[in-house]
């Protein structure tokens, strides 16, 4: 028995998918686990990513691979995956999320704070951009991309005092040593789907209910709030939008927000109702979003063509 997994070919995407692939090994005495590495538009392309991309620009080759039956697993960050899947490709399973929050790599220490006035802080996202411009409206935003041991070496090369990213990935390849400052979430909320997998299949797949037993089914409830928010805002991953799907004493607590890319507004939202309730909740929490204006933010953060 043979089952072959897609994945990205940088080392976090590799780390990620070897996961999994041992998780499915440990469950299925004998099953033969292959990786096939894929390059997506988002690997090869050059420039932001918002420049040259929407949606999927990181998932698109995969789930061809999918669809073609070149593979029978694609494993996702979920943060990259566009909220709905082409038709015949299911996400069968998140398996338990990692940390949500994301990180400063700094030159410096003492966190957000202690950065110097007119810092150069490296950050492709609008999101992160948005909600640490609204903390210190002096720091110098510029764009960087490309695997994180390349981003990390703009800090100690000098182009930038820090950088942001996500915990979860730092965390994923034992790189917690390089991690200067956490930011809380109410500093920072983090992506939809931050720090959750998505594991992708056919519909059909024989396959099927063998992966779905890695699924977390808390994960499962906080990201479908979140994917179900950013579905209802019509955003894709590279918009000025933050959300936190989280279950506590039994109840799916969602926080959202909206913001302005150079940080001068931040709307929020914030729901609570039942874990099955989870697309619901993310419908409403956009519907509070857009009552405030987020339309407004949203369309002043789409690229010029």
């Amino acid at each position: 028995m043979r089952l072959v997994i897609g994945s990205r070919g940088s080392q976090l995407a590799l780390t990620q998918t070897n996961m999994i692939a041992d998780l499915l090994r440990a469950r299925q005495v004998g099953l033969e686990v292959a990786v096939q590495i894929i390059r997506t538009h988002g690997d090869v392309a050059t420039g932001p990513l918002r420049s040259f991309g929407g949606q999927g620009v990181f998932t698109k080759e995969l789930e061809a691979a999918l669809l073609a039956g070149e593979i029978d697993l694609a494993v996702h960050s979920l943060k990259d995956l566009p909220t709905d899947s082409p038709e015949g490709l299911v996400v069968v399973a998140s398996p338990p999320r990692e940390d949500i929050r994301d990180v400063l790599v700094s030159r410096f220490p003492g966190g957000l704070v202690g950065l110097p006035p007119q810092a150069r802080l490296g950050t492709g996202s609008r999101r992160r951009r948005a909600q640490l411009l609204a903390l210190r409206p002096d720091l110098q935003p510029g764009e960087i991309r490309g695997n994180l041991d390349t981003r990390i070496a703009k800090v100690t090369g000098g182009e930038f005092d820090a950088i942001v990213l996500a915990a979860a990935g730092l965390h994923r390849l034992g790189w917690r040593d390089r991690i200067s400052a956490y930011l809380e979430p109410d500093q920072v909320l983090p992506a939809v789907g931050q720090g959750a997998l998505g594991l992708q299949m056919r519909a059909d797949s024989p396959w099927r209910s063998l992966v779905a037993e890695l699924g977390d089914a808390d994960t499962l409830a906080a990201v479908a709030a979140e994917r179900s928010l950013l579905r209802a805002l019509g955003g894709g991953c590279h918009a000025p939008i933050a959300a936190w799907g989280r279950i506590q004493d039994q109840a799916l607590h969602l926080d959202a927000l909206v913001g302005a890319s150079d940080g001068t507004r931040l709307l929020r939202a914030a729901v609570t109702g039942p874990p099955a309730a989870a697309d619901e909740l993310g419908v409403e929490a956009g519907r509070q979003l857009m009552d405030m204006g987020a339309r407004e933010l949203l369309a002043a953060a789409e690229p010029t063509q």
